[in-house]
Formats: structure tokens, sequence, C-alpha cells
């Protein structure tokens, strides 16, 4: 939850017109990169508890929501997310865990292997939208600032 909290943050502090449109060397905007994170998230969640993934390509939910190019828009989804992992995480067994599954229909891994992979995409993301804001001449939330 503190990675969440830190790039909630960070999601945050981008103008809005930026969040949706801004880019460097032809890098995806920080809004798509955050789409990919939300989904990864919450199907991914879905699919440790379940044992059955849905694909990444297609949410109708998240075509929606970037077509809006809303941020309040966003930070609603993402709490709600946050939110759905607090409700599924304690749902989850030990043997969950350690279970090989193919996420997302493509991907086969331990459960544990997928969440770590969640927490590294998310870290990369984030990074990528530090450079953003520094670009923009924003000076961005502290990295160590999760809270």
């Amino acid at each position: 939850m503190g990675h969440r909290n830190l790039t909630r943050k960070i999601i945050y502090a981008f103008p809005e017109k930026e969040l949706f449109t801004y880019s460097i060397g032809g890098m995806r905007t920080f809004a798509q990169m955050v789409e990919e994170i939300m989904i990864i998230a919450e199907e991914g969640m879905n699919g440790i508890l379940t044992g059955v993934w849905n694909p990444v390509e297609g949410s109708q939910v998240m075509t929606e929501l970037m077509e809006k190019k809303s941020k309040t828009a966003l930070l609603k989804k993402w709490d709600e997310i946050t939110e759905h992992i607090n409700h599924i995480w304690p749902k989850l067994e030990p043997e969950h865990f350690m279970k090989v599954d193919k996420a997302f229909g493509a991907y086969e891994n331990t459960n544990l292997g997928t969440i770590q992979y969640a927490y590294d995409n998310e870290i990369h993301h984030r990074a990528q939208a530090y450079v953003y804001l520094r670009a923009l001449g924003i000076q961005p939330p502290f990295f160590w600032d999760r809270y």
C-alpha cells in the first residue's frame, strides 16, 4: 500500500493536461502507464484469488476512463482499486502465493512472482513519471514518502 500511496501522489502532482498528453522520447503518457498499473493490480488480485485471468489488453472500463481525460476520474478509479485490493488481500491463503499460474493468460509464474512483478512494474513507471515531472519543472514527491 505504501507504493500505491506514493504513486497516487505522483498522479496528483501532474497537471491534468500533461497527465494525458505529455511524453518524452516516444514513451507513453503517464496516464497510459497508470492505466497499465491499475489493470495489473485489479485483474491480478482477481486472478490470484480465483485462478481466472483476464488479459491485460482491452479493459472497457479503462478505455472509457482514458477517454474522459480527467485526473479526478483517474484518481477515483485508483482509490476504488486500492479498496478492492484491501478487500481481497485478507482472503488470500498461503497456498495462493506459491501456486503456479498463467497470469493474464500469458505469463507463467508463482502468484508471489506475479505480485512482485506488479510492484516492480509500478516502481518502474513511477520513476518514469519522476522524469516527466522534473522535465515539466515540477518537484515530485520524495521517493520515500509512501504514507
